[in-house]
Protein backbone atom coordinates (compact mmCIF):
# COMPACT_ATOMS: atom_id res chain seq x y z
CA UNK A 1 0.00 0.00 0.00
CA UNK A 2 1.25 3.41 -0.39
CA UNK A 3 2.46 5.27 2.09
CA UNK A 4 1.81 9.19 3.37
CA UNK A 5 4.08 11.72 3.80
CA UNK A 6 4.42 15.58 4.47
CA UNK A 7 3.56 17.25 1.33
CA UNK A 8 6.28 19.94 -0.81
CA UNK A 9 5.33 23.02 -1.19
CA UNK A 10 4.42 23.01 -4.63
CA UNK A 11 1.83 20.44 -3.39
CA UNK A 12 0.36 22.30 -0.46
CA UNK A 13 0.05 25.70 -2.91
CA UNK A 14 -1.32 23.16 -5.49
CA UNK A 15 -4.15 21.93 -3.03
CA UNK A 16 -4.94 24.96 -2.15
CA UNK A 17 -5.48 26.31 -5.56
CA UNK A 18 -7.56 23.30 -6.17
CA UNK A 19 -9.78 23.80 -3.29
CA UNK A 20 -9.94 27.48 -4.25
CA UNK A 21 -11.39 26.25 -7.52
CA UNK A 22 -14.00 23.69 -6.00
CA UNK A 23 -15.62 26.23 -4.21
CA UNK A 24 -15.98 28.78 -7.17
CA UNK A 25 -17.44 26.23 -9.32
CA UNK A 26 -19.99 24.74 -6.36
CA UNK A 27 -21.00 28.56 -6.03
CA UNK A 28 -19.67 28.87 -2.35
CA UNK A 29 -17.21 30.16 0.06
CA UNK A 30 -15.49 27.83 2.38
CA UNK A 31 -13.84 28.70 5.82
CA UNK A 32 -12.59 27.21 9.08
CA UNK A 33 -15.38 28.25 11.63
CA UNK A 34 -15.22 28.29 15.64
CA UNK A 35 -16.79 30.88 17.27
CA UNK A 36 -20.07 30.27 19.42
CA UNK A 37 -21.88 31.86 16.43
CA UNK A 38 -20.76 29.28 13.86
CA UNK A 39 -20.51 26.31 15.77
CA UNK A 40 -24.16 26.92 16.90
CA UNK A 41 -24.63 27.55 12.86
CA UNK A 42 -23.01 23.74 12.43
CA UNK A 43 -25.18 21.52 14.91
CA UNK A 44 -28.07 23.78 13.57
CA UNK A 45 -27.08 22.51 10.08
CA UNK A 46 -26.93 18.88 11.08
CA UNK A 47 -29.78 18.76 12.67
CA UNK A 48 -31.61 19.83 9.85
CA UNK A 49 -29.76 17.03 7.53
CA UNK A 50 -30.01 14.00 10.22
CA UNK A 51 -33.12 14.82 12.28
CA UNK A 52 -33.71 17.22 15.49
CA UNK A 53 -31.60 15.68 18.58
CA UNK A 54 -30.08 13.31 16.44
CA UNK A 55 -26.17 12.14 17.24
CA UNK A 56 -24.71 13.57 13.98
CA UNK A 57 -26.22 16.83 15.00
CA UNK A 58 -23.16 17.52 17.18
CA UNK A 59 -23.34 19.61 20.07
CA UNK A 60 -22.04 23.34 19.56
CA UNK A 61 -19.69 23.24 22.65
CA UNK A 62 -18.30 20.05 21.51
CA UNK A 63 -17.25 21.40 18.33
CA UNK A 64 -16.57 24.96 20.06
CA UNK A 65 -14.10 22.43 21.77
CA UNK A 66 -12.78 20.82 19.09
CA UNK A 67 -11.92 24.25 17.02
CA UNK A 68 -10.51 25.64 19.97
CA UNK A 69 -7.88 22.96 19.97
CA UNK A 70 -6.77 23.28 16.69
CA UNK A 71 -8.50 20.95 15.01
CA UNK A 72 -11.05 21.26 11.76
CA UNK A 73 -14.09 22.53 11.68
CA UNK A 74 -15.55 24.34 8.23
CA UNK A 75 -18.36 25.49 6.59
CA UNK A 76 -19.45 26.43 2.85
CA UNK A 77 -21.72 29.61 2.72
CA UNK A 78 -23.96 30.26 0.07
CA UNK A 79 -23.99 34.03 0.59
CA UNK A 80 -24.94 34.60 4.23
CA UNK A 81 -26.60 30.98 4.48
CA UNK A 82 -24.11 28.18 5.40
CA UNK A 83 -25.10 25.17 3.56
CA UNK A 84 -22.72 22.57 4.05
CA UNK A 85 -20.07 21.93 7.18
CA UNK A 86 -17.55 19.38 7.53
CA UNK A 87 -15.61 18.14 11.13
CA UNK A 88 -12.54 16.17 11.60
CA UNK A 89 -10.17 15.56 14.66
CA UNK A 90 -6.86 14.58 14.87
CA UNK A 91 -6.19 10.80 15.01
CA UNK A 92 -2.63 8.80 16.30
CA UNK A 93 -1.92 5.61 15.27
CA UNK A 94 1.47 3.15 15.44
CA UNK A 95 2.34 5.07 11.81
CA UNK A 96 1.79 8.31 12.36
CA UNK A 97 -0.96 11.32 13.00
CA UNK A 98 -3.55 11.26 10.64
CA UNK A 99 -6.83 13.67 10.43
CA UNK A 100 -10.08 12.01 11.29
CA UNK A 101 -12.98 13.75 8.88
CA UNK A 102 -15.68 12.35 11.70
CA UNK A 103 -18.65 14.06 9.67
CA UNK A 104 -19.75 15.89 6.29
CA UNK A 105 -23.27 17.37 5.18
CA UNK A 106 -24.45 19.18 3.17
CA UNK A 107 -28.24 20.55 2.76
CA UNK A 108 -30.30 18.19 1.03
CA UNK A 109 -31.49 21.50 -1.78
CA UNK A 110 -27.91 21.97 -2.79
CA UNK A 111 -26.78 18.34 -3.61
CA UNK A 112 -25.93 18.19 -6.91
CA UNK A 113 -23.52 21.38 -6.83
CA UNK A 114 -20.71 19.58 -5.74
CA UNK A 115 -20.42 21.84 -2.12
CA UNK A 116 -19.32 18.29 -1.06
CA UNK A 117 -17.00 18.36 -2.83
CA UNK A 118 -15.68 21.73 -2.21
CA UNK A 119 -15.77 21.05 1.40
CA UNK A 120 -13.55 18.03 1.36
CA UNK A 121 -10.77 19.86 -1.43
CA UNK A 122 -10.85 22.09 1.70
CA UNK A 123 -9.81 20.44 4.36
CA UNK A 124 -7.42 18.39 1.99
CA UNK A 125 -5.59 21.22 1.49
CA UNK A 126 -5.84 22.62 5.39
CA UNK A 127 -4.43 18.98 5.91
CA UNK A 128 -1.40 19.85 3.65
CA UNK A 129 -0.74 22.93 5.10
CA UNK A 130 -0.02 21.59 8.72
CA UNK A 131 2.00 18.57 7.73
CA UNK A 132 -1.05 15.76 7.61
CA UNK A 133 -0.33 13.66 4.60
CA UNK A 134 -3.17 11.17 5.57
CA UNK A 135 -7.00 11.80 5.98
CA UNK A 136 -9.42 8.82 6.99
CA UNK A 137 -13.07 8.44 7.41
CA UNK A 138 -15.99 5.77 7.94
CA UNK A 139 -18.58 5.25 4.95
CA UNK A 140 -21.80 3.04 4.62
CA UNK A 141 -20.42 0.76 1.68
CA UNK A 142 -24.37 0.40 0.78
CA UNK A 143 -25.00 3.93 0.06
CA UNK A 144 -23.70 3.87 -3.76
CA UNK A 145 -23.12 7.96 -4.40
CA UNK A 146 -20.77 7.71 -1.13
CA UNK A 147 -18.45 4.86 -2.57
CA UNK A 148 -18.39 6.61 -5.89
CA UNK A 149 -17.96 10.18 -4.46
CA UNK A 150 -15.24 8.78 -1.84
CA UNK A 151 -13.13 6.17 -4.06
CA UNK A 152 -14.11 7.78 -7.73
CA UNK A 153 -13.82 11.67 -7.21
CA UNK A 154 -11.36 11.89 -4.23
CA UNK A 155 -9.15 8.79 -4.80
CA UNK A 156 -9.48 7.59 -0.96
CA UNK A 157 -9.37 4.00 -0.80
CA UNK A 158 -11.34 1.56 1.53
CA UNK A 159 -8.82 -0.17 3.33
CA UNK A 160 -10.71 -1.96 6.46
CA UNK A 161 -14.45 -3.29 7.08
CA UNK A 162 -16.10 -2.05 10.51
CA UNK A 163 -18.90 -4.45 11.59
CA UNK A 164 -21.63 -2.26 13.56
CA UNK A 165 -19.27 0.58 14.04
CA UNK A 166 -21.60 2.85 15.86
CA UNK A 167 -23.99 0.46 17.22
CA UNK A 168 -28.08 1.39 16.79
CA UNK A 169 -28.19 4.98 15.65
CA UNK A 170 -31.68 6.72 15.75
CA UNK A 171 -30.72 9.47 12.91
CA UNK A 172 -33.67 9.82 10.03
CA UNK A 173 -31.21 8.22 7.87
CA UNK A 174 -29.70 5.05 9.78
CA UNK A 175 -32.51 4.11 11.58
CA UNK A 176 -33.25 0.63 12.14
CA UNK A 177 -29.85 -0.68 10.79
CA UNK A 178 -26.59 -2.09 11.14
CA UNK A 179 -24.09 0.62 11.03
CA UNK A 180 -21.41 -1.39 9.15
CA UNK A 181 -18.77 0.69 7.81
CA UNK A 182 -15.97 0.98 5.38
CA UNK A 183 -12.69 2.87 6.26
CA UNK A 184 -11.39 4.96 3.67
CA UNK A 185 -7.67 6.34 3.51
CA UNK A 186 -7.00 9.19 1.39
CA UNK A 187 -3.36 9.83 0.84
CA UNK A 188 -3.41 13.19 0.34
CA UNK A 189 -0.36 14.49 -1.71
CA UNK A 190 -0.70 10.99 -3.15
CA UNK A 191 -0.61 10.88 -7.57
CA UNK A 192 -3.63 8.86 -7.65
CA UNK A 193 -5.62 11.73 -5.53
CA UNK A 194 -4.12 14.31 -7.55
CA UNK A 195 -5.46 13.04 -10.62
CA UNK A 196 -8.34 12.20 -9.34
CA UNK A 197 -9.62 15.85 -7.63
CA UNK A 198 -8.33 16.82 -11.04
CA UNK A 199 -11.46 14.43 -12.37
CA UNK A 200 -9.09 13.10 -14.58
CA UNK A 201 -9.49 9.39 -13.43
CA UNK A 202 -11.78 7.45 -15.86
CA UNK A 203 -14.68 4.78 -14.02
CA UNK A 204 -13.59 1.49 -14.29
CA UNK A 205 -14.07 -0.39 -17.30
CA UNK A 206 -15.73 -3.28 -15.90
CA UNK A 207 -15.71 -5.77 -19.47
CA UNK A 208 -11.57 -5.45 -19.24
CA UNK A 209 -11.70 -6.08 -15.67
CA UNK A 210 -14.23 -9.13 -16.62
CA UNK A 211 -11.84 -10.19 -19.22
CA UNK A 212 -8.99 -9.84 -17.72
CA UNK A 213 -10.08 -12.23 -15.09
CA UNK A 214 -12.10 -10.56 -12.48
CA UNK A 215 -14.74 -12.38 -10.38
CA UNK A 216 -17.96 -10.95 -9.31
CA UNK A 217 -18.54 -11.46 -5.45
CA UNK A 218 -22.25 -9.23 -4.89
CA UNK A 219 -24.41 -8.08 -7.31
CA UNK A 220 -27.79 -7.22 -8.01
CA UNK A 221 -30.65 -9.52 -9.31
CA UNK A 222 -33.06 -8.57 -11.51
CA UNK A 223 -36.02 -8.09 -8.82
CA UNK A 224 -33.24 -6.22 -6.57
CA UNK A 225 -31.89 -8.75 -4.55
CA UNK A 226 -28.31 -9.41 -3.65
CA UNK A 227 -26.30 -12.21 -5.68
CA UNK A 228 -23.90 -12.84 -3.46
CA UNK A 229 -21.06 -15.33 -4.42
CA UNK A 230 -18.31 -15.22 -1.44
CA UNK A 231 -14.69 -17.16 -1.68
CA UNK A 232 -14.04 -16.33 -5.05
CA UNK A 233 -10.48 -16.62 -6.09
CA UNK A 234 -9.13 -14.12 -8.90
CA UNK A 235 -6.76 -11.32 -9.26
CA UNK A 236 -9.77 -8.02 -9.11
CA UNK A 237 -13.06 -8.92 -7.36
CA UNK A 238 -16.33 -6.87 -8.62
CA UNK A 239 -18.76 -5.90 -5.53
CA UNK A 240 -22.44 -4.05 -6.69
CA UNK A 241 -24.21 -2.38 -4.41
CA UNK A 242 -28.32 -1.32 -4.86
CA UNK A 243 -28.79 2.00 -6.55
CA UNK A 244 -30.83 3.36 -3.00
CA UNK A 245 -30.51 1.89 0.08
CA UNK A 246 -32.29 4.32 2.23
CA UNK A 247 -35.16 3.97 0.14
CA UNK A 248 -34.90 0.41 0.62
CA UNK A 249 -34.40 0.64 4.29
CA UNK A 250 -38.13 2.66 4.36
CA UNK A 251 -39.92 0.69 1.87
CA UNK A 252 -38.78 -3.07 1.61
CA UNK A 253 -36.63 -3.34 5.42
CA UNK A 254 -36.22 -7.45 5.12
CA UNK A 255 -34.49 -6.37 1.76
CA UNK A 256 -32.26 -3.59 2.91
CA UNK A 257 -31.11 -6.16 5.87
CA UNK A 258 -30.54 -8.77 3.45
CA UNK A 259 -28.10 -6.69 1.78
CA UNK A 260 -26.16 -5.63 4.24
CA UNK A 261 -25.78 -9.20 5.67
CA UNK A 262 -24.82 -9.97 1.88
CA UNK A 263 -22.11 -7.13 1.87
CA UNK A 264 -20.59 -8.33 5.12
CA UNK A 265 -20.01 -11.47 4.18
CA UNK A 266 -18.52 -10.52 0.98
CA UNK A 267 -17.30 -7.02 0.96
CA UNK A 268 -16.44 -7.19 4.17
CA UNK A 269 -14.68 -9.99 4.30
CA UNK A 270 -12.61 -9.43 1.87
CA UNK A 271 -11.38 -6.10 3.08
CA UNK A 272 -10.95 -7.62 6.68
CA UNK A 273 -9.07 -10.42 4.58
CA UNK A 274 -6.34 -8.20 3.14
CA UNK A 275 -8.01 -6.62 -0.25
CA UNK A 276 -8.34 -3.03 -0.63
CA UNK A 277 -11.19 -1.03 -2.80
CA UNK A 278 -9.49 1.15 -5.37
CA UNK A 279 -11.99 2.13 -7.44
CA UNK A 280 -15.87 2.37 -7.60
CA UNK A 281 -18.67 3.86 -10.66
CA UNK A 282 -21.84 5.29 -11.02
CA UNK A 283 -23.64 1.93 -11.48
CA UNK A 284 -22.31 0.62 -8.21
CA UNK A 285 -19.55 -1.76 -8.88
CA UNK A 286 -16.39 -1.41 -6.59
CA UNK A 287 -13.50 -2.99 -7.51
CA UNK A 288 -10.86 -4.55 -4.81
CA UNK A 289 -7.22 -5.33 -5.59
CA UNK A 290 -4.64 -7.16 -3.19
CA UNK A 291 -3.22 -5.31 -0.85
CA UNK A 292 0.18 -6.13 -1.82
CA UNK A 293 -0.37 -5.59 -5.04
CA UNK A 294 -2.24 -2.11 -4.83
CA UNK A 295 0.86 0.87 -5.24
Amino acid sequence: MTSSAPAATGQVEASRLAAEAAAHAAKVEVVELGDVEETTAVTGLFGAIWGPGSPSAMPAELLRALAHAGNYVAGAYDGDELVGAIVGFLGVRHDGVHLHSHVAGVLPRTQGRSVGFALKLHQRAWALARGIGRAEWTYDPLVRRNAYFNLGKLGATAVDFQPDFYGGMGDAINAGDLTDRCVAMWDLAAPRVVAAVSGTVPEPDLGALLAGGARVLLAEGEDGEPLARPDRVAPVLLCQVPADIVRLRATRPALARAWRLAARETLGSALAGGWVATMASRSGWCVLEHDEDWT
